[in-house]
């Protein structure tokens, strides 16, 4: 994944203390996770990096938004993204991310690539039931939810009626009292 080498960040030649890296998302960088999903995306990510003598803290931050679909109209809309994502970076005998928060590298390793984490980052941060702002403060008109009102199931209020048995049960209730 050559497109990917944008992401490396090479750890070796950095002084001890904070660094930050920046980078502008789109969707060629969603292509080359084979993600379509989304329709157009803009997306500011910095990553503030913390060398330290043993490990690395690294703090993700997104800012932007990504075209989708609502899953109730259909209609695109700008869904907000803005989310945080905290990572440690140790040294082991080998590669292992097991854990979700922190990475162990090889202690060979020279660079490590962010890309899998900024990806993973903007990905989850899209909720998973996507409803369009104008449909939740009801400001959207659309034929497809007068469609969808139209065919709604409409439930009639009826009064529950009793069923005679618990009222015969209620009655063996109130004679053990008496």
């Amino acid at each position: 994944m050559r497109e990917l080498k944008d992401y490396n960040i090479q750890f070796v030649g950095l002084k001890e203390g904070k660094h930050q890296f920046n980078y502008s998302i789109d969707n060629k960088f969603f292509e080359t996770f084979n993600y379509d999903e989304f329709i157009s995306s803009s997306i500011k990510v910095s990553i503030h990096f913390i060398k330290k003598s043993t490990l690395f803290e690294l703090n993700f931050i997104s800012e932007g938004f990504v075209e989708i679909p609502c899953d109730v109209s259909n209609e695109l809309y700008h869904q907000e993204i803005d989310s945080e994502m905290p990572l440690v970076i140790k040294f082991g005998p080998e590669f292992n991310d097991d854990n979700e928060e922190i990475l162990i590298l090889p202690h060979e390793a020279y660079e490590f690539n962010a890309a899998q984490f900024i990806y993973e980052m903007i990905v989850l941060a899209v909720p998973n039931k996507r409803v369009h702002p104008k449909i939740l403060d009801g400001t959207m008109k659309s034929e497809a939810l007068n469609k969808l009102k139209e065919l709604e199931i409409k439930k009639e209020k009826t009064a529950p009626t009793a069923d005679p048995r618990w009222d015969k049960l209620k009655n063996l209730i109130t004679e053990k009292k008496t």
